[in-house]
């Protein structure tokens, strides 16, 4: 798998441009490389005239896991450094995605995990399998979120919950509370994406950009950009906490391991008994 590419680009109907994170081995965990190429693709789709709508998905068996927490490499782009700049660098990458020009859709299956479900986050739809798995697990051992994005979409109470158990939702439920635009069966995914991505396609793509920015001006006039930023410092604290040093250390003896003892007292995610 180490000569395969870890982004793939096709175009699977006119006007539209499909990107696929590549690393189904890893349960596309998104490294720093990976992360680099798909903004260097998602600005190359955004130049190019002949594209007016990106879909964004995942190969294999998930969209995301979540971030490489195996190694990331260096950042693909400069964020100022010290205290929180993970998570100033995850929300100005969110910003840049909604800066774009051409909406952006995101078709999720699978599992999508932390940094997967911030991905899924910075795009403008989403369209779910219904047994699709969101979730946030590392507000349980390390910090809460680099992108604090759940109460904006999904409210107060259920953002809250979240938060405060690390557990997983469902496609379906992900629908319901406003992650997500609509959740579909599996087989049905793709071309109920695709589909939506052609009726895009038809909007003058003057028309749809002034559309996509209408909406975010929206949120941000109630203020989701300065919230997602001001959340980047609590993410900071958290990694000071006695908790996630001690999680830190058990990571560094191994990262599976870290992770099933984390999940095993719940008893979900990579431990969930099936």
């Amino acid at each position: 798998m180490a000569d395969q590419p870890i982004l793939l680009t096709d175009s699977p109907a006119p006007g539209v441009r499909r990107l696929t994170l590549n690393r189904p081995e890893k349960r596309n965990a998104l490294s720093n490389q990976l992360r680099g190429e798909l903004f260097a693709a998602l600005e190359a789709a955004d130049k190019d005239p002949e594209v007016r709508v990106i879909v964004l998905r995942g190969a294999g068996t998930c969209f995301s896991s979540g971030y490489d927490l195996a190694g990331l490499g260096e950042l693909p782009f400069h964020t100022a450094g010290a205290q929180g700049q993970w998570a100033r660098h995850v929300v100005e990458g969110c910003f840049r995605m909604w800066d774009l020009a051409k909406p952006i859709i995101g078709q999720v299956h699978g599992w999508c995990l932390a940094g997967g479900s911030e991905l899924a986050f910075a795009c403008d739809l989403v369209y779910i399998a219904e047994d699709a798995q969101v979730g946030y697990p590392a507000v349980r051992t390390m910090s809460s979120p680099d992108n604090q994005f759940y109460p904006w979409l999904m409210g107060m109470r259920a953002g809250m919950e979240l938060m405060l158990t690390g557990d997983s939702i469902s496609g379906v439920e992900a629908a319901r509370l406003g992650f997500a635009n609509r959740a579909y069966p599996l087989d049905e995914l793709e071309p109920a994406v695709t589909a939506m991505a052609e009726r895009i396609a038809k909007v003058d793509p003057e028309l749809a950009q002034l559309n996509k920015r209408l909406v975010h001006r929206q949120m941000e006039a109630m203020g989701l950009r300065a919230g997602l930023r001001a959340g980047t410092d609590l993410h900071a604290l958290g990694w000071h906490t006695k908790a996630s040093r001690e999680f830190m250390a058990q990571m560094r003896q191994g990262v599976k391991q870290a992770l099933n003892t984390r999940d095993s007292t719940f008893g979900d995610y990579r431990t969930k008994e099936e």
